[in-house]
């Protein structure tokens, strides 16, 4: 279980790069976009890693994790993982025409 559970993280981890790289190809030539796409990257890892440690705290403080803690961990980054890259793929299928609000996202 822990095996195959990490297996799906790696997937989900490898889904978000993709996309990452693609959207890097995308606005290639808006290196403000990219610099700002960069920055926000590195601190949504540690985002993802702070939220880690606060579902499961690596000093313990009596919780008992068990030996499916390794299960539970690579589950909860895939999740986080897949949502952060939910979040990205915006700039590569674009926003519908008329929301104000798009900021640097593309129009479809």
């Amino acid at each position: 279980m822990n095996i195959t559970a990490k297996q799906t993280y790696i997937e989900a981890d490898k889904t978000l790069n993709i996309v990452y790289q693609n959207i890097l190809t995308e606005y290639k030539t808006d290196t403000a976009f990219i610099e700002k796409l960069k920055t926000s990257q590195r601190l949504w890892i540690q985002f993802r890693d702070a939220e880690l440690d606060m579902k499961f705290p690596k000093e313990n403080k009596g919780y008992n994790y068990g030996s499916v803690y390794p299960m539970c961990v690579s589950y909860y980054l895939k999740s986080l993982t897949e949502q952060r890259t939910q979040t990205l793929k915006e700039w590569l299928t674009g926003i519908e025409e008329g929301d104000v609000c798009k900021g640097s996202v593309k129009l479809k």
